[in-house]
């Protein structure tokens, strides 16, 4: 048995998915974790509640219950509801349950790290393959809301490094130069609009990063600003693997790798 992990990174629209995918194929006696799913390592689309606040939703959402705690894993003295796999028409439940991801500075900094080093250090290395769940979720909220310096976040993923240890990994990154990310998001733009051809996917997505501490204070907006944006990102993470994980990724072409660099 391959005892070895893959984390597949990247930025958006680069094919993460479909590695996943194949990677899972080529391995299938590891566990498949995408964002949403309740995994060791990665919350995002999940709630990380206090007993009392999950006990409250289950009250308040009632008719709800049984889909709620199905979804609902206790771990420590929190819950971690995946309640982005609930299927219901209530959609205030989804905008209420949001409020307790630990992303986009919704916890303090003090708190965000000591979530994110507790679950990597508890993490029993059982083999897996994880979509976006070592740097995108991570990387976005330590740049956009708390606007850290890159060797800050460099200090971050030192921690991490330090709690993963000895525990077997490999990173896929899958890197998009500079006019692929911009096609990337052109094309994202074109497909996802409602039945009036609304852009309403980029509408929200101008609202989320327009408004975020990092975008205010550098002046970045709109389709320019997330390219700027995500070219950083790319350029960072593709340094964090460098300095502290020589060895253990290997950089795959967007949309463009064969099974040999797979």
């Amino acid at each position: 048995m391959n005892k070895k992990s893959y984390f597949v990174e990247g930025i958006q629209g680069g094919g993460k998915s479909t590695l996943t995918r194949r990677l899972s194929e080529k391995y299938p006696d590891h566990k498949v974790f995408e964002e949403g799913d309740y995994s060791p390592v990665e919350l995002a689309w999940c709630a990380y509640m206090k007993t009392e606040d999950y006990q409250n939703i289950l009250t308040k959402y009632s008719s709800m219950r049984e889909k709620i705690e199905e979804k609902a894993h206790n771990e420590d003295d929190h819950v971690i509801v995946c309640y982005t796999k609930v299927q219901t028409d209530k959609h205030e439940f989804y905008q209420e349950m949001e409020n307790y991801e630990i992303y986009n500075n919704r916890v303090s900094f003090e708190q965000f790290k000591e979530i994110v080093l507790k679950r990597y250090g508890k993490w029993d290395g059982e083999p897996l393959i994880a979509e976006c769940s070592l740097f995108q979720n991570i990387v976005e909220d330590l740049i956009l809301f708390r606007d850290m310096s890159d060797e800050a976040i460099l200090d971050f993923y030192r921690e991490i490094k330090k709690v993963i240890g000895d525990k077997q990994i490999h990173i896929a990154y899958i890197r998009t130069e500079p006019e692929g990310i911009r096609k990337n998001l052109e094309t994202a733009r074109k497909e996802r609009v409602d039945d009036k051809g609304n852009e309403v996917w980029f509408s929200m997505l101008c609202n989320y990063f327009d408004n975020c501490p990092h975008a205010v204070r550098n002046g970045m907006k709109g389709e320019d600003g997330l390219v700027k944006h995500w070219t950083h990102r790319q350029e960072l993470e593709l340094k964090i693997c460098e300095e502290l994980f020589p060895g253990q990724y290997t950089v795959l072409p967007s949309k463009n790798y064969g099974e040999l660099k797979i």
